[in-house]
């Protein structure tokens, strides 16, 4: 289960031989069925979790029962209620699975001790941090700026998968469209190609 962390983390830090070693220290493992929770609103996020098999996705529900994505996180991809992760505080997200999928969780204390061991940890949430900030700064640039169709043609750019794995009203919420929106798009590019 760990391949898949030492391959994102050798995509952007170097790892020691001793670093492999004591990493999985700082880890449990879980295993979700799909449509089991990893966290619902108003508990307490006590991990981070690493998606080392299958599909998660992290959301809200509005007042009228809507889920809203913010993150699909497939292999090699955290998810967390951050915010409630490091501050202590109830979470407003909800977690669970997609698919049948195995996760790593690291907990508060054991990921503030994983990156006093092994200080190239501290770079590469740095870097994932850095990435992440970016990347919710252009989803909302997008979400302002783009038409339906250049929403979707750079989440298929992006993301050449992930279609055939997500179903497509997940997808059309992480874009903020409704499914029928998608299935109108997806009929215009089947009827110019």
């Amino acid at each position: 289960m760990f391949s898949e962390l030492y391959d994102q983390l050798e995509e952007k830090i170097e790892l020691t031989e001793s670093a492999k070693k004591s990493i999985p220290n700082f880890f449990e493992t879980q295993k979700l069925q799909k449509k089991q929770f990893l966290l619902q609103e108003g508990q307490y996020c006590r991990n981070l979790a690493f998606v080392a098999k299958g599909a998660l996705k992290s959301y809200t529900i509005d007042d009228k029962g809507q889920e809203h994505i913010s993150l699909l996180a497939l292999e090699g991809w955290w998810v967390s209620d951050f915010k409630s992760f490091i501050g202590d505080e109830k979470a407003i997200m909800y977690i669970d699975a997609i698919e049948d999928s195995d996760v790593l969780l690291i907990s508060r204390a054991n990921y503030e001790q994983l990156l006093l061991e092994v200080p190239s940890m501290e770079r590469y949430f740095r870097i994932l941090y850095q990435n992440s900030l970016v990347t919710k700064d252009r989803r909302l640039i997008s979400s302002n700026t783009h038409t339906a169709e250049e929403k979707y043609a750079h989440f298929l750019k992006l993301h050449p998968t992930i279609s055939q794995r997500i179903p497509q009203h997940l997808i059309a919420s992480y874009l903020g469209l409704s499914p029928e929106t998608i299935s109108r798009i997806k009929k215009n590019l089947t009827q110019n190609n």
